[in-house]
């Protein structure tokens, strides 16, 4: 992966190539930033700058053959951990391995895809992802083999946090006692969701939201769009260009988050002393306990987040408001009125509570009942 089809973080880069160039290359190291930032895209250049032996910025001055490789990531020294599901052709203990052909296609089409689409790729519904033991496994065996060409070997881990307890165990003892040019390369946007004792080990970078600008040009030059659209998607986007290529869809899933958010809180405003409005709140439930859980989630927090924007809105801070909701009679200044100092931490507070439950595997429907219950209380709060 060439450095100029990345986007953004200059002087990491930079700093990860000036480590490469002085043979000081850290044998762990952990990128965290937000999702769609590039985390993945920038760790497979870093790799391929190290395996192929390049030099300078477009990073295919080296190996020929080695770089050959990296266009379809099929380079023997670099290995992938990632999270996986059981499917009906792997039906107990899946791997990375068993996943390698649509792995390589999914981040050959998109570097900047986030967990969900992954997801989607697997054909996940009411399962989630986890990186397990026998991935751990995996890694043993694949560093316990000598060097194809002689050099480094790279495993990167992405989605590190989805690590479970076990993997977490047997990824830390490889950390404590490395092998002669071995690099680990974890990446996540939850940082906090992967045990200390790993971190403490780990020399972490962090990656911040691509600047509004960047996704701009990047618009411009790869997608043809028209600059003023162009910025207008980067606005909404909010650092995410994983975010930025999906609103170029016309039908993309914030279009359906959206109806089903308004459905939602136009049910609740109805509910208040109207228990025939109560059966509207347990169709929407119903119909959100359809989806899989790790949809069920991404739209929770979608709801987080217009949530937030109402808020923004309400206290006059319109320079920070983005969204621009589609849905007839249905804007966003008359809403915002009832998003408030005296109900948003609770909001918030049942929300995030309502994604926990769903990621502990909680009765879906049961849980966002509740959620409607409180959200019809709480909505109808005096600012």
């Amino acid at each position: 992966m060439l450095f100029s089809t990345l986007l953004g973080h200059d002087h990491l880069i930079s700093h990860l190539t000036k480590t490469a160039d002085s043979g000081r290359i850290p044998h762990a190291q952990l990128f965290v930033g937000p999702e769609g930032c590039g985390t993945l895209a920038v760790a497979i250049a870093y790799a391929q700058y190290i395996l192929c032996q390049n030099q300078g910025s477009e990073n295919n001055t080296g190996n020929s053959a080695c770089n050959l490789k990296f266009e379809t990531l099929s380079h023997p020294d670099l290995h992938f951990i990632f999270p996986t599901v059981t499917t009906e052709e792997i039906k107990s203990k899946p791997k990375s391995s068993d996943f390698t052909s649509e792995w390589r296609q999914f981040v050959t089409q998109n570097p900047y895809g986030g967990l969900f689409d992954w997801y989607q790729v697997l054909g996940v519904q009411n399962k989630q992802g986890e990186i397990r033991v026998t991935d751990a496994q995996e890694i043993v065996k694949s560093l316990s083999l000598k060097a194809y060409e002689g050099g480094y070997k790279i495993t990167i881990i992405w989605m590190a946090d989805k690590m479970n307890i076990e993997s977490s165990n047997k990824l830390l003892k490889l950390l404590e006692e490395p092998g002669d040019k071995t690099v680990f390369i974890l990446i996540s946007d939850q940082e906090e969701a992967i045990i200390q004792t790993i971190r403490s080990r780990c020399q972490v970078l962090n990656f911040t939201a691509l600047p509004e600008k960047i996704i701009t040009d990047a618009l411009v030059s790869r997608e043809n769009i028209e600059p003023r659209s162009a910025k207008k998607l980067a606005h909404q986007a909010q650092g995410d260009y994983n975010k930025a290529l999906k609103l170029l869809q016309e039908n993309n899933e914030e279009d359906l988050f959206e109806k089903w958010f308004v459905d939602w809180v136009r049910a609740a405003f109805r509910a208040k002393g109207n228990a025939a409005a109560i059966q509207d709140l347990l169709s929407w439930s119903e119909q959100i306990a359809g989806l899989g859980r790790e949809a069920q989630k991404k739209y929770l927090n979608y709801c987080i987040e217009l949530f937030r924007q109402a808020l923004l809105l309400n206290y006059q801070t319109t320079s920070l408001v983005y969204v621009e909701p589609k849905i007839e009679n249905f804007k966003l200044e008359n809403f915002a009125p009832f998003v408030n100092h005296s109900n948003i931490e609770a909001i918030f507070m049942a929300l995030s509570d309502a994604i926990y439950h769903i990621e502990r595997n909680g009765n879906a429907k049961l849980i966002l009942t509740d959620l409607s219950i409180k959200l019809t209380r709480l909505i109808h709060s005096k600012g």
